[in-house]
């Protein structure tokens, strides 16, 4: 007995079924790009503010490989079924021709209206879809949620059968790389000329928990120190001509820091006692703070914020002297370098016109590669004197040239075994010189 059971599906039926399953479809594939595509610090941020369909939205992304899997199933059901109403309803008009004009038909209806319409609008703005499916989603999940579930369950296990792990968990660099990587899109096409300054800065923060304070401390060949041997009448002299508000204390040795002195504490005690003999040094002496120079910056800027400080002797594992470094050092690695009226010509470059740079040795690798683009290493040496030093494997002498990375480095000045200053032309210059 011959069977035609799509023969008596009515026309009036059928063609509004298939609109409403092209509409789902429409709504699953909107739906599906928009969870994938919102920004979740956007919707944290939003949701902090009260907006209560963004915590909707963080609660999908939480879930969303569970909501995505329910909008996909969806989305399957609503375009098969939209199919097979397409093939009845022609087969029964054309008989056997019907099934490669419902082919045709559903997939340019699927394809532009259910598929490529809808995702592009969710992905030109996937927040604002969010927001706007968010309830809606939340319902389907309710609905196609168990059933998503036991397929997402049977694929799992196929997966693993052929060797693929479905449990990974996002590494702890991943959500790091994906800030820096957004903070190099920070500004894309724009003319602002404070973009690459506003990049710099951003990615000095994310560096704060990588590097040390052993990174930015001023190394104890040129920090200030006081003896505390001395007459009261000296120390009071050298702190006035220091241009630092504070200076460590040394007795017998460098290594020896016995305290630090602030300017405005010697010079009120001064005041009070009438002169600089009637003052002692233990009374204006504070107790110096030491800190390895292994201590991350991140943890030194929450210490400083912590005891209210803004200096540190910096020493080795030995507890030797290494140097010192103060909160303005650290708020520098994060804008650059912030000079005051107290400061010398503090970088010690000074830029040429043939485009070569007079610098002198103490001067940080990361300071150049900041100011200047470059891209010189920063993880062998500190400063640029280390760098020459370390690549030339010994000491060089005035007036020998080296080349590497690109760039030239020429020795115009030494004291002692110390490169005290020395020329470097970039690549730029080199090419131009040709």
């Amino acid at each position: 007995m011959e069977s035609n059971l799509h023969f008596d599906l009515p026309l009036e039926f059928a063609c509004p079924a298939v609109v409403l399953c092209l509409l789902l479809g429409a709504y699953m594939s909107a739906a599906e790009t928009a969870i994938t595509g919102a920004s979740r610090p956007r919707m944290h941020r939003l949701a902090q503010q009260g907006n209560r369909r963004a915590t909707l939205v963080n609660g999908l992304l939480d879930r969303k490989d569970e909501a995505v899997s329910a909008v996909l199933l969806g989305n399957s059901v609503v375009n098969i079924l939209s199919a097979s109403l397409t093939t009845a309803v022609l087969t029964a008009l054309f008989g056997a021709a019907g099934i490669v004009y419902a082919t045709i038909a559903v997939g340019i209806l699927v394809v532009i209206f259910a598929e490529v319409m809808p995702k592009t609008w969710a992905l030109l703005r996937a927040d604002r879809v969010a927001l706007t499916l968010a309830p809606s989603i939340v319902v389907t999940l309710a609905i196609l949620g168990p059933m998503a579930r036991g397929v997402a369950w049977i694929s799992r296990v196929f997966l693993r059968l052929i060797g693929v792990h479905v449990d990974r968990k996002p590494e702890i660099d991943e959500h790091a790389d994906v800030l820096r990587g957004a903070i190099e899109l920070h500004g894309e096409g724009q003319a602002d000329e404070t973009v690459p300054a506003e990049k710099a800065m951003l990615r000095s923060v994310l560096d704060l928990g990588d590097r040390t304070v052993g990174d930015v401390m001023t190394h104890r060949g040129n920090v200030v120190l006081i003896d505390g041997d001395q007459p009261m009448d000296a120390i009071v002299t050298q702190m006035l001509a220091a241009p630092y508000t504070r200076i460590p204390v040394q007795r017998g040795e460098p290594d020896n820091i016995v305290g630090v002195i602030h300017a405005k504490d010697l010079f009120r005690a001064v005041k009070a006692a009438g002169s600089p003999e009637a003052v002692k040094l233990e009374d204006v002496m504070t107790p110096p703070w030491f800190i390895p120079e292994s201590t991350v910056l991140f943890d030194q800027l929450q210490a400083f914020r912590a005891r209210h400080e803004h200096f540190a002797i910096v020493v080795d594992e030995y507890g030797a002297l290494r140097g010192i470094v103060t909160l303005e050092d650290i708020i520098e690695e994060i804008t650059g370098d912030i000079e005051d009226e107290h400061d010398a010509i503090k970088r010690g470059v000074m830029l040429r016109e043939d485009g070569s740079l007079i610098c002198r040795g103490d001067v940080p690798i990361r300071d150049l590669n900041r100011e200047y683009g470059w891209g010189l290493p920063e993880d062998v040496a500190i400063t640029i004197a280390g760098l020459v030093l370390h690549e030339a494997r010994r000491i060089p002498e005035v007036g020998q040239t080296y080349a590497f990375y690109g760039f030239r480095f020429e020795i115009l000045k030494r004291e002692g075994t110390r490169i005290a200053e020395l020329r470097i032309v970039p690549p730029a210059a080199i090419e131009a010189a040709i």
